[in-house]
């Protein structure tokens, strides 16, 4: 029956409900009498008219108040007020007219008795037909899990809420650190201690926890993620309390667990006068800009905001979807900014000669780089093209241009590197240093950024392990003792604006990372947070392996920050400063003309010759652990 109910034409399902109402207003109109009266009705006289009058106003204030055009088996608290509101007015004005008509025999009193009734008859079927109705979803569609919402507050209590229309998890309880809120019931789901999950999840067969804690700090996220890793379940999340603000939140913004919750932490605030000193009102360009640190960059410039925003890359399409983001950022934001999307290889310094001629950019973030090891380590070549004569093309143009900043966005792995990658970042770096020593240049003020690993970027570990996960395993690490420092890409992006607002000329720039995370232990939280356990010798019957290659070319067991052990402290807390030893730059200049014709012929050797002249530590044995 339910089949042929969902089965009629929505013409049909109004004429069908419109029909119970009238019924209902009828019924109501005669348990008021009977109550009233306090004897069985037999209606007589001007009584029918109060009968007629119940459905000729009721039907049409319904229809005012759009109660007609709701689904039922989607009601919830909103449409119940709404009822109750459209019952109001229907109430008002039926004891408007029995005060003015006085008909003999209908009490007056008949004007409060009625409508009471008749909210309590509407608003019950309106809840039975959602019962009703929505019990046909259950059984088509089974239950994908058995779950426990983290975080008894407003957006837990909003997320169960929404669970009763979707089938996807039976919702078993709450839990909360909170001691005023554990034993006690939300909506008929108690609230437990977390001390009380294993014990649920073993008795309750308990597939999944939800964190519903979208203001929480990192610190508080870490510590409660940290308390479940034993625990045998998939951990979710709900997205950011900013996410949540604009709209009820549904089964479909569960997320993985972001790894961020284990690695990262909370930002320290920016300062908005150093976020917006080299930005505000200026016109900005950002090469790389359809990448993951350039995108970011893009997105945090935007809201400072500058005159003119330059997008520079060589991906089309991530020129293209960053740009259709940052349009979309501009009307949410109500933002004037001009973006100007533009296609080119910093690899071409006539390109970019014509673009910083043409704009006249203030600043500049240079975050165009090949930065994958392996992928560069197989060719250098292309490498030094783009990594080193790409950052000096663009420093130059942007001088020649007269631009007042440009900050290059740099890596840990130039440090003592062992990879061409980390070398070829090292000589940019070597390349602006030189160059800020000069006097010629004018008044272009030249900065270097470094830092290590962005969570989730192109080149991050973690979305690796996510697919892998996805397709049942292996996990790969490359050697047990890896180890790498992580930082989410917002902070990095904000710290970079940040620390190259503080340039003066020629300063290497070297982000707190916090402390460095080994990728073995990375592996194994994400297979456990997922719900799943490692498969290994002492566990042979586990559900994911772990894999171990062995290193990559070029690849280092450990990275590091500093080549000296001299950092300089500056106003920011995670923002240091390095002393790194340069060449003069007419001795540069000659080591730059011969790598150069290397690079042009490919001659990996000679490439390979000069990066262990110029840069400390390349062409040195890879470290190994102990």
């Amino acid at each position: 029956m339910q089949n042929a109910i969902l089965g009629w034409s929505r013409s049909v399902k109004r004429l069908v409900v419109v029909a119970l109402d009238v019924l209902m207003a009828l019924a109501a109109t005669w348990i008021a009498f009977t109550l009233r009266l306090d004897e069985l009705h037999q209606p007589t006289e001007a009584q029918w008219w109060v009968y007629a009058l119940a459905p000729v106003l009721s039907v049409p204030v319904f229809v005012k108040f759009g109660l007609y055009r709701a689904i039922f088996r989607y009601t919830g608290q909103a449409a119940l007020i709404t009822t109750a509101k459209a019952i109001t007015v229907y109430g008002g004005l039926l004891l408007a007219v029995l005060l003015w008509q006085r008909w003999p025999n209908v009490p007056r009193s008949l004007g409060v008795l009625q409508p009471l009734i008749f909210l309590l008859l509407v608003g019950a079927s309106r809840a039975m037909a959602r019962f009703w109705l929505a019990g046909l979803d259950q059984s088509r569609h089974k239950a994908e899990g058995r779950l426990l919402i983290f975080g008894a507050g407003t957006a837990g209590v909003q997320t169960a809420s929404a669970l009763g229309f979707s089938n996807q998890f039976v919702l078993l309880g709450f839990v909360d650190d909170d001691v005023t809120k554990v034993g006690r019931s939300i909506n008929g789901m108690p609230v437990l201690a977390p001390a009380e999950v294993p014990d649920a999840v073993a008795r309750l067969g308990v597939t999944d926890i939800l964190l519903a804690l979208p203001s929480a700090s990192r610190e508080r996220r870490n510590k409660i993620i940290e308390s479940l890793r034993s625990v045998p379940v998939h951990i979710r999340t709900l997205p950011a309390l900013s996410d949540l603000a604009s709209g009820r939140v549904t089964v479909q913004d569960f997320k993985e667990l972001d790894i961020e919750d284990l690695l990262g932490r909370d930002p320290v605030p920016p300062d908005t006068a150093l976020l917006a000193r080299n930005l505000a009102d200026k016109v900005v360009l950002v090469t790389g800009a359809g990448g993951s640190i350039g995108s970011e960059l893009c997105r945090q410039i935007l809201l400072q905001p500058p005159r003119q925003l330059l997008l520079l890359d060589h991906n089309e399409f991530g020129l293209y979807t960053i740009h259709q983001e940052l349009q979309g950022l501009c009307q949410i934001q109500g933002l004037e900014v001009e973006l100007v999307p533009m296609l080119g290889s910093v690899a071409n310094l006539r390109r970019l000669r014509e673009i910083c001629e043409t704009y006249r950019p203030a600043t500049v973030f240079h975050a165009a780089a090949y930065k994958h090891v392996p992928m560069v380590e197989s060719n250098p070549a292309e490498g030094i093209l783009n990594n080193v004569f790409g950052t000096l093309n663009m420093a130059q143009a942007a001088i020649d241009s007269g631009a007042d900043r440009f900050v290059l966005v740099s890596t840990d792995k130039a440090v003592r590197p062992t990879n061409v990658m980390g070398a070829s970042k090292r000589m940019a770096e070597l390349v602006l240093q030189a160059l800020a020593a000069q006097t010629s240049h004018g008044t272009t003020c030249l900065g270097m950024v470094r830092f290590g690993n962005v969570l989730g970027s192109s080149g991050s570990v973690v979305p690796l392990f996510r697919g892998q996960l996805a397709r049942g395993g292996p996990l790969t690490v490359t050697h047990p003792e890896v180890t790498r420092y992580f930082m989410t890409i917002p902070e990095a992006a904000q710290l970079v604006l940040q620390a190259g607002a503080m340039a003066t000329g020629g300063e290497v720039f070297v982000l707190d990372m916090g402390e460095p995370v080994k990728i073995m232990d990375l592996a194994r939280r994400m297979v456990e947070l997922s719900g799943l356990s490692v498969r290994d010798e002492a566990h042979p019957a586990g559900d994911i392996e772990i894999a171990i290659t062995g290193l990559r070319p070029g690849e280092k067991l450990y990275e590091e920050l500093l080549i000296g052990d001299n950092p300089t402290p500056t106003p920011h807390p995670r923002i240091m400063k390095a002393h790194e030893d340069f060449l003069p730059w007419p001795v540069l200049d000659q080591h730059l003309q011969t790598l150069r014709q290397a690079a042009e012929h490919s001659d990996v050797a000679a490439i390979k010759a000069v990066l262990q002249t110029c840069v400390h530590g390349y062409g040195e044995p890879v470290p190994q652990a102990a």
